[in-house]
């Protein structure tokens, strides 16, 4: 009986039964009791975070990182994955090292490990935060069954410029879907509690405002005022941390002048201090160091700034291992603050259970039967399938019939290595499901599929090898172009309807991959327009990481079915939608702009004193241009499906709302066509005064719902006062008293209004 109450006191000291206040002291007790014997050296290293460089099975101790580990000057390593490498360097931090503290391993584990997902854009697109959460789930039990315990996801970048690649890394322009998105991938890594298994500390990125780089070209400088930062940008850090997340990562960009990784003013006076954030902030790759060429001094004078400002742990660049010594000494830095920044990292590895367990990340059962397996591949394979979006489907080409002959034309069609799409660290994309291997598995025995390649991915072969890094190159056929669309049009000649897989490689989005034209490359449209010419119908299966200008496949192709970048699963995800057995329901995260001039562009913009009328193309003295139309080629929320869906007009319980109270707005939904389908009925609020301006509209609220062919919903969404908060001049967060349009549909433009007045 004695034993079995021991156990129990164990249980309540170390899980989720110990009441919180008993788990913080004992938590605080023991970093107080390790913090007094760590010398100051020890606590510089483990603030340094370096890349794991090449270490193979067996070679760990001999290594440079093994040398630092042992000296203890490393908390942690990102980039190194496998049970036993991570076993080998773990021995050595707690077995040879004289305090024996763990190590942290982290990787950017951003849309999946060996299943991969879609891209964190196109996961988004699905509007279904259940499917979001479950994909994160899923990617936190394969890496750590893979020895990894910290994740450098999820980024939370606003994007209202699609020339910036890693648009294709974030959730879109709009902060309340991004914040959704964000806390959605928060609670898959991390679950309720970081010491339960196959969890995971997250962190948020890039902190804050990245997104907005001028000209969409990355790492450049970012401007603003704070009522946008707090209204428009900051909304889906902020989710994160409400959320619990344990980690924040700096930005390379500056803000009011000076750099996001040495911004006092952002990580400390909003993170910390308004935000109450409890985990513990590391700089982006080498973002310290960076600091010098930002013109802000040299190595010593960025790491202290940097520390001061409130990070904790340096990524790659050294500068705090080897400058702050010198600092301290200079007093430029206090020690005060060097064990405040060594404290939350000591607590983030309690927190994961590392000081109980070092080892429990490397279960070589776990990495044998928990990695891309079956159950996991065929969930990916259906939040594939969810996230696409049918932008055009003109005469219904769409679903294709299982009978005739399909040509399959393009250089993505059988191209394994880029269905995975960038930040797909951990996949084997030998294993990838490419389109003919998925449409070949899926169209049944009446069915007879040709292909040809057609085209390269752009004319241009430096650009491709751009293009085509990580493993994922297309490889350039040295063919001449005119006998490649030849051959391809030989293959159309056969066919009853063509499939043209084309747009993006997927190393064409994601980090230092902006374009100044995010059309698709002229080789695979010259191949796309002699595939028109033969008469034959045409199904374009974009592949995108970001929002493309489409202006002319929109005006010349019958069927537009967008990709993104669907991961692991893609090819047979996309059967599923090309052949009917799955309705596409995804609804764009971001707007499609007409012209790469109307940048940037995204549904909640405000309006000028000189606004074009709607539905308007050119009035002299207004605000438009000579050559297009002000509105986009695709609005933000657009999607179409395999059937139509009718919505009544907007039903609110009370027109004329007076204080803290609530409403309830609804719709009525009617599938009238003749399949299943699933609608995201989405809910916009425009504040028509204001004490600051307001956009036109902005999204308050969402629901994605399934109908039969015939049935009928009503979908009610409550509207509180929270809704119509906004950040005034003073950065005070309230509501005014006025009147507000409610508008319900099925994307941005395509809306039904009510009006209110709400009065305090």
């Amino acid at each position: 009986m004695l034993k079995k109450i021991s156990v129990l006191f164990a249980l309540m000291l170390t899980g989720p039964l110990m009441p919180n206040t008993m788990a913080q002291t004992r938590m605080d007790r023991f970093i107080d009791s390790l913090m007094v014997r760590m010398t100051l050296e020890e606590k510089l290293g483990q603030l340094n975070l370096p890349v794991s460089g090449d270490i193979v099975t067996g070679q760990a101790g001999s290594s440079d990182i093994g040398k630092k580990v042992r000296e203890g000057q490393v908390g942690g390593l990102f980039n190194i994955k496998g049970v036993d490498k991570i076993r080998a360097i773990q021995e050595i931090a707690v077995r040879q090292s004289r305090l024996r503290i763990p190590l942290l391993f982290g990787m950017d584990v951003i849309h999946g490990y060996q299943t991969v997902f879609p891209i964190p854009l196109g996961l988004t697109a699905t509007w279904d935060m259940e499917l979001v959460e479950r994909s994160a789930r899923i990617a936190a039990t394969e890496a750590t069954a893979q020895g990894i315990n910290w994740n450098f996801s999820p980024m939370a970048d606003i994007a209202r410029d699609p020339r910036w690649g890693r648009a294709s890394e974030g959730c879109g322009e709009d902060p309340y879907l991004g914040s959704a998105v964000t806390r959605a991938l928060v609670r898959g890594y991390q679950g309720k509690d970081l010491s339960l298994p196959g969890t995971m500390m997250a962190t948020v990125k890039h902190f804050a405002l990245y997104g907005a780089a001028e000209a969409g070209r990355d790492y450049n400088t970012t401007d603003m005022s704070r009522v946008r930062m707090y209204n428009e940008y900051f909304p889906p850090y902020k989710a994160a941390v409400d959320e619990g997340v344990g980690c924040v990562m700096s930005s390379f960009n500056e803000i009011d002048g000076i750099p996001a990784t040495g911004n006092r003013w952002l990580l400390t006076d909003v993170l910390r201090r308004q935000w109450k954030f409890k985990g513990f902030v590391v700089s982006d790759y080498t973002s310290i160091n960076e600091m010098t060429d930002h013109g802000m001094g040299d190595l010593q004078q960025v790491s202290a700034l940097a520390l001061n400002a409130g990070l904790d742990m340096d990524m790659v660049g050294e500068g705090f291992l080897t400058t702050l010594k010198k600092s301290l000494k200079e007093k430029k830095v206090t020690e005060a603050r060097i064990n405040e920044a060594c404290r939350n990292i000591l607590v983030a590895k309690y927190k994961l259970g590392l000081f109980d367990d070092p080892f429990r990340y490397c279960n070589a059962e776990r990495a044998a039967t928990e990695v891309f397996t079956p159950a996991h591949r065929k969930e990916a394979r259906d939040i594939a399938a969810q996230s696409f979006v049918l932008l055009k489907n003109q005469g219904n080409l769409l679903p294709l019939k299982r009978k005739g002959t399909i040509a399959l034309v393009g250089p993505l069609a059988d191209n394994r290595e880029n269905m995975t799409g960038t930040w797909s660290v951990a996949a084997d994309h030998a294993k990838s499901v490419s389109i003919l291997d998925g449409m070949i598995s899926l169209a049944g025995p009446d069915v007879r599929i040709l292909t040809a390649r057609g085209s390269n991915l752009d004319y241009d072969s430096l650009f491709e090898e751009r293009a085509g890094m990580f493993g994922k190159s297309l490889r350039h056929d040295t063919r001449p172009a005119d006998v490649m669309i030849r051959e391809a049009l030989n293959v159309a000649s056969q066919a009853d309807v063509i499939v043209a897989a084309l747009g993006e490689s997927a190393e064409m989005s994601g980090e230092a991959s902006s374009r100044a034209d995010i059309g698709i490359p002229q080789a695979q449209r010259d191949l796309l327009n002699a595939l028109l010419k033969t008469g034959k119908p045409v199904v374009l299966l974009l592949f995108a990481g970001r929002p493309m200008t489409l202006s002319w496949e929109q005006e010349h192709v019958p069927a537009i079915l967008n990709l993104w970048f669907g991961g692991s699963e893609t090819g047979l995800a996309a059967a599923d939608v090309l052949f009917g057995d799955v309705n596409p329901s995804g609804k764009l995260p971001s707007t499609f702009p007409r012209h790469v001039g109307q940048i940037p562009i995204y549904y909640n913009h405000k309006n000028t004193g000189r606004p074009l009328p709607e539905g308007g193309w050119f009035q002299k003295f207004r605000s438009n241009y000579l050559d297009v139309p002000n509105d986009p080629l695709y609005p933000f929320g657009f999607g179409l499906s395999y059937t139509n869906f009718n919505y009544t007009s907007p039903l609110v319980s009370n027109p004329t709302p007076r204080g803290e109270t609530s409403i309830t707005v609804s719709t009525k939904v009617t599938n009238t066509g003749a399949v299943a389908g699933k609608e995201v009925v989405q809910l916009y609020i425009r504040d028509k005064v204001g004490s600051v301006t307001r956009p036109l509209k902005e999204l308050k609220a969402f629901r994605k719902i399934s109908l039969a062919p015939g049935e009928t919903k009503t979908v009610s969404f409550e509207i509180t006062t929270r809704d119509l908060k906004f950040y005034d001049n003073n950065l005070r967060f309230d509501w005014e008293s006025g009147a507000f349009d409610i508008m319900i549909g099925g994307n941005s433009r395509d809306v039904k209004t009510a009006s209110i007045e709400w009065t305090k």
